[in-house]
């Protein structure tokens, strides 16, 4: 038992002091402009002053000040298929993550055994144990002075009872390569987590402003339904006072037919936008018409959005912080192929008793056990090891560039937000003076018509124009709303704090030392 525990010593302490080969992963710089997102850009667009390098708000759709809004992303994290699937997922990888650490443990096993066996006397073992001194069996089988006993043949039980043992140190850090890499895997799911869910608070975002600005549409279009057929009461009433003509009538009841055939389109595409957030928050067809089918405005953007600083993007976007994680674990995987090339050192041991009769199997004579180490070196492989090893250089380098290229992309994703915004929040303030004047260009040519110096037909064009320039400033509103939204989940936030409660980790996910 010394020379086991001895050899167990030896072994503990070679695992503790072992390297662990291929190379260390250092995290990559993102190479993001640290102050402005416009760096580098031969023509800088001037955004708007409302925008302001300030920290994040983690819940960016707050700025809005809209209850309804609010209450339904704080129901995106537990109710959203897709964040509850990546929820899942991540589990699973840190369940995989505990299988592949295992591997730094001993095995140890239990085996228990009772057989009731009977030697064939027309056997091999019969021919020796008939063998007697000077018979033929016996000269044919070598010393002719006897064989086995003959008491063998007759039927025996055989009681078993032991443990096998069988531990290979990690000399070369292969194993522990291994859960770097299984850790890494881990981050990605997490981060495919995050990602998911930033995805669905932002989709619940632009479907609610969408819908808020459906609504007001279908509010512009019943107002001027009501301003059109008063137009036309009193179009009928001058024509009974033969003052107009049965046209102007017939232009006004047009007029009112025309806007009405708008209404039923625009409430289609509410329905449907009402059915997309249930569907986001895991509700049948309708199941939130309750709450939204009351008209709302779209809510106003707020005084200053809050962008952060460039530097920050790599931390708070998902997709960044995945591309780095699989960078991490292609970094990995090249150390296990080293590793590979190296021997193989395993500790074996089996500790048993073994008896003709149970009240014997106890005792310690029936003690029985082997002890030994065993090494495995590979020789030749026909290039496996090498080629291997190529592989994951290269898919390092994959990795890497698809790291960069993905925060290129978030950089694009927000300049180009940006730009957007500031683009949309520029046409809306024009298209807001363009209702003011139309209404009041409409205005004075129903005065001038109810006075008899304009022609009806100049009424009919003023109301066109009205009705165009509100429809157009209604969907505006909408479009600077959306990209707002489309700039926070350009930025990346919204994923702190906001998760369902996870199930626990497997108990190897937390292993000192690694």
């Amino acid at each position: 038992m010394k020379s086991l525990r001895l050899i167990t010593g030896l072994s503990v302490a070679v695992l503790l002091s072992g390297c662990a080969l291929g190379p260390n992963f250092v995290p990559p710089n993102p190479g993001l402009p640290p102050t402005s997102f416009f760096a580098g850009a031969t023509h800088k667009p001037v955004v708007s002053t409302r925008v302001a390098l300030a920290p994040v708000n983690p819940d960016w759709w707050a700025l809005f000040h809209d209850r309804e809004l609010i209450a339904l992303e704080h129901r995106v994290a537990g109710a959203n298929l897709d964040v509850r699937t990546a929820t899942l997922r991540l589990t699973e990888s840190r369940y995989q993550r505990g299988v592949t650490a295992s591997a730094l443990f001993p095995s140890l096993s239990d085996n228990g055994s009772y057989e009731r066996q009977g030697i064939s006397q027309n056997g091999i073992l019969g021919l020796f144990a008939s063998a007697t001194p000077g018979t033929e069996a016996g000269g044919a089988f070598g010393t002719g002075t006897g064989g086995i006993p003959g008491s063998l043949l007759q039927p025996f039980s055989l009681w078993q009872q032991g443990f096998d043992a069988s531990w290979e140190l990690d000399i070369w850090g292969q194993v522990r390569r291994q859960v770097e890499a299984a850790d890494a895997d881990s981050d990605v799911a997490a981060d495919q987590r995050r990602g998911a869910l930033v995805s669905a608070l932002a989709e619940v975002a632009r479907d609610y402003m969408q819908l808020r600005g459906i609504q007001e549409q279908i509010r512009i279009a019943r107002n001027n339904v009501k301003t059109e057929t008063d137009i036309l009461d009193i179009t009928k009433e001058r024509q009974k006072t033969g003052v107009v003509t049965g046209l102007d009538v017939e232009n006004a009841a047009a007029q009112v037919d025309s806007l009405k055939a708008t209404i039923p389109d625009l409430q289609r595409q509410e329905s449907e936008a009402i059915n997309a957030l249930s569907l986001l928050l895991d509700e049948p067809p309708g199941g939130l018409a309750a709450e939204l089918v009351t008209p709302g405005a779209v809510p106003p953007p707020p005084p200053r959005i809050p962008v952060g600083i460039p530097s920050d993007l790599a931390r708070r976007r998902p997709d960044i912080r995945q591309a780095e994680a699989q960078l991490h674990e292609a970094t990995a995987d090249i150390g296990v192929a080293v590793a590979s090339f190296y021997p193989t050192v395993t500790l074996n041991g089996s500790v048993g008793f073994q008896a003709l009769d149970l009240k014997n199997l106890w005792k310690g004579s029936s003690l029985q056990y082997a002890l030994g180490p065993g090494v495995t070196m590979p020789l030749f492989e026909g290039g496996k090891l090498t080629s291997m090893l190529n592989l994951r250089t290269a898919q390092q380098q994959e990795a890497w560039i698809s790291y960069h290229e993905t925060v290129l992309k978030a950089w694009h994703d927000v300049v180009n937000a940006l730009v957007a915004y500031r683009t949309e929040t520029a046409r809306h303030r024009e298209l807001v003076l363009q209702i003011d004047h139309a209404g009041k260009a409409l205005d004075l040519a129903r005065s001038r018509y109810r006075d008899g110096v304009e022609q009806f037909v100049t009424v009919l064009d003023a109301e066109r124009t009205l009705l165009s320039a509100q429809q157009q400033g209604a969907q505006s509103a909408t479009n600077v709303a959306v990209d707002i939204v489309a700039l926070y989940k350009a930025l990346g936030g919204g994923w702190e704090g906001h998760f369902p409660p996870e199930p626990p980790p497997p108990l190897t996910a937390a292993l000192p030392g690694l």
